[in-house]
């Protein structure tokens, strides 16, 4: 198969701990469900991740490969598939902690990709990061990038954010939310995090505000996607189905970015902020496919 994107990155087990106790172990990692995502709306992906040949890796490679997600064979790296705890609150709010490594031993493979995805602790953690940004600032095809935040696995701050705008540089679509924003420019309005971010090079720059939407920005156009209103059961998986159905538009709709208008980015944001809205609907990262988004859509 022939893969239209490269997923890069980390994946795992989510051990998800409710607010009424009950706890479940699910497959998870930010691009682990960026490729789910992007092969469930019917896109040709190839992820090279990092795993283990032990009965968590078995269950990951199952699950992707279920969806027609071609999993790298050089991702068979590990001694033990990584874990994060995965702890619920009342408001369907999560909270990781995490107990993981991120190595690649061998370099990722861009073939004939379309585009490259990265993102989450896979863009951050060493020794698999430098990996990484080489990969990035290697390759002719697209690149989308994710930051997604996740603090407490981060090292020196310093250099996060200096990694952030390096991975940023070499982008053409990076997509963050309200909270990443905050961390990364901290007292900066959303405006400015987006002109921040736009002046180090990439296309199209997307902040994520969970319900209250989404803000797209590319070519000095900027538009702000509202989120549909739907009773929320986690958001577990939310901030990845936006960046797989943004990435599944963007292929379908290569003009978006040739040619950016109020009109083809608002579709493209109201397109992505629906798939979202169907997984914050479920229980754990259960991405939608593309027929679902559309029956949205037109709901």
């Amino acid at each position: 198969m022939t893969a239209d994107v490269l997923v890069i990155g980390e994946s795992l087990i989510d051990i998800v701990q409710r607010a009424d106790g009950t706890v479940t172990e699910v497959v998870g990692g930010s691009p682990a469900n960026v490729a789910f995502g992007l092969a469930r709306q019917g896109v040709a992906v190839r992820f090279h991740t990092a795993l283990a040949r032990d009965e968590r890796g078995a269950r990951i490679a199952a699950r992707l490969t279920g969806e027609g997600v071609e999993l790298a064979e050089a991702s068979w790296s590990l001694a033990a598939t990584s874990t994060a705890l995965a702890e619920i609150a009342a408001d369907g709010a999560a909270h990781y902690t995490f107990d993981l490594e991120w190595a690649l031993p061998f370099i990722p493979r861009v073939g004939d990709a379309t585009l490259v995805h990265v993102g989450s602790i896979a863009a951050f953690l060493e020794p698999g990061a430098s990996v990484v940004e080489q990969v990035l600032a290697g390759t002719d095809a697209l690149v989308s990038f994710d930051p997604n935040i996740r603090s407490a696995l981060l090292p020196d701050r310093g250099e996060a954010v200096a990694r952030f705008e390096r991975l940023a540089a070499v982008a053409d679509i990076v997509k963050l939310s309200d909270e990443d924003g905050s961390w990364l420019y901290p007292g900066a309005t959303l405006a400015e995090v987006i002109a921040e971010v736009a002046t180090r090079g990439p296309r199209l720059v997307v902040v994520t505000r969970g319900g209250a939407g989404a803000l797209l920005h590319a070519a000095g156009v900027t538009v702000d996607v509202a989120a549909p209103v739907v009773r929320v059961q986690d958001t577990v998986g939310a901030g990845d189905t936006f960046m797989a159905a943004l990435i599944r538009e963007l292929l379908a709709s290569p003009v978006v970015l040739e040619a950016p208008t109020v009109d083809r980015l608002t579709a493209i944001g109201a397109y992505a902020a629906a798939a979202a809205a169907l997984t914050v609907q479920r229980i754990g990262a259960d991405l939608p496919r593309a027929g679902e988004i559309v029956a949205a859509l037109q709901a």
